[in-house]
């Protein structure tokens, strides 16, 4: 995907160009350039405000919007340091809760890329280099950094005293770069499931709790063996913290003692899974404070885009205004299965769906998951990227049953192509790539 947004500022604009002719380099994956990136920068990694560190493959991205909003209802300064971009690169780097301004952005990677000519460093290189570096000369109370892919051999995973560290669910994603074969790392063929928590479990650190949640025996067995051998104290949900989850909020527990916390607003079941995590993160270290109006104020105030995102008014949802618009982003299987239960809970009939996966995606399981609530269904490409035939969407819809199955060359074309005059809901799914798209047609800009 080449797709890092414009600036209407030149020098920006040409930052960006350099950095959109980067790509992960075949046949290369692992920390030593990006280490020496930051040794030619002065190391900027180990010289931050305490960093909340968060691994997984489903909901790490909303993990992290609700440490920022409990830290900043704390009153604390935060950056924040999350992948992909949906509408613009500026949202991958939060300085003080904004988005990194322009020419700061420009100044950053022109800074590294001018020293990383000689390594031929990825996107991600320089993209997590920058923000180290932002993130070391900016004063803040406390980071929160997204691992990207993975975790042992994340860009990311080069800080040595993070506050805290944590792993999310757990899935299978990424499968050509986490599931390969290497000496000394579990078997892919043997359990993926256990070769995912090995990679996942990576960032744990001596000395530095990782907090995690509960998963099946062996897969849990090998995130234990992975936090002590890094010397990592385990905080496991289900035996070190319990958070019990109703229709009226969330009773958390831990050693420090119970607490009675709301649900959060942002949509679906399993953000309360993810809140969790974020309030066991924080009552798993002691660098930061944070007191338990905090915790509940940030819980309700968190928010994270096309994550079950209700699209409000724009061109977009004016081609149906008497529908409610669904964006979500999910493009795994677990993501898929959490979106089915939303619309079998929580969602008006019927359900016209508008579709564009990523080629690499598993596609099959994903629509096969999906469809026995949907009326109809509506593949489209992704532009400037390389996602699933649409034919081969449609077939796969019709193979898992769906009803009216039909393609289109864009998701505005979808969207109007659709009958009017009706009740229900259009579901826009299966990528952030689309979903960016989407934010930007109608306006919505993540801020």
């Amino acid at each position: 995907m080449k797709d890092f947004a414009a600036s209407s500022d030149a020098f920006v604009q040409a930052q960006l160009d350099r950095l959109a002719a980067l790509s992960l380099p075949q046949g290369r994956i692992g920390l030593d350039v990006v280490k020496e990136l930051l040794a030619r920068l002065g190391n900027p990694q180990l010289d931050l405000p305490p960093v909340f560190h968060v691994a997984g493959t489903n909901g790490k991205g909303s993990t992290c919007a609700y440490l920022r909003a409990i830290l900043e209802a704390q009153g604390l300064v935060v950056h924040t340091a999350t992948k992909p971009h949906l509408v613009r690169y500026n949202e991958r780097i939060r300085i003080a809760g904004k988005l990194i301004e322009d020419r700061l952005l420009g100044e950053l990677l022109a800074e590294v890329l001018d020293i990383s000519e000689d390594l031929g460093p990825s996107f991600f290189e320089v993209t997590t280099v920058a923000t180290f570096l932002a993130f070391h000369r900016i004063p803040a109370d406390a980071c929160v950094i997204e691992v990207g892919l993975g975790g042992r051999l994340d860009a990311t995973n080069v800080m040595d005293k993070p506050a805290v560290c944590a792993v999310n669910t757990l899935g299978v994603d990424h499968e050509a770069f986490l599931l390969n074969d290497e000496p000394g790392a579990p078997d892919p063929k043997a359990n993926p499931m256990v070769r995912i928590a090995f990679e996942k479990a990576g960032i744990a650190r001596e000395g530095v709790p990782l907090v995690t949640q509960n998963y099946a025996p062996d897969v849990a067995a090998q995130v234990s063996l992975s936090a002590e051998q890094a010397g990592a104290p385990h905080a496991m949900r289900g035996r070190d913290w319990f958070a019990d989850i109703s229709d009226t909020g969330i009773a958390y527990r831990d050693y420090l003692g119970e607490l009675a916390l709301p649900l959060p607003t942002m949509p679906g079941a399993h953000q309360a899974d993810n809140a969790a995590l974020a309030v066991a993160m924080i009552r798993h270290q002691s660098a930061v404070a944070v007191s338990e109006e905090a915790l509940a104020e940030g819980i309700r105030s968190a928010y994270w885009p096309a994550r079950l995102q209700k699209l409000g008014a724009g061109p977009v949802t004016a081609t149906h205004p008497e529908r409610l618009f669904l964006l979500d982003g999910g493009h795994n299987p677990d993501a898929a299965e959490a979106l089915a239960k939303f619309l079998s809970e929580k969602v008006e009939q019927p359900v016209d769906a508008v579709v564009a996966m990523m080629a690499v995606k598993d596609a099959r399981r994903f629509i096969q998951i999906v469809a026995p609530h949907l009326a109809s269904l509506t593949a489209v490409p992704i532009p400037g990227s390389d996602h699933a035939p649409l034919d081969t969407l449609a077939e796969l819809a019709r193979e898992a049953g769906v009803a009216k199955v039909s393609t289109a060359e864009s998701f505005m074309g979808a969207l109007e192509a659709l009958p009017g005059g009706k009740a229900g809901t259009v579901l826009i799914f299966g990528s952030l790539y689309l979903a960016g798209k989407v934010l930007a047609e109608n306006g919505d800009l993540p801020d």
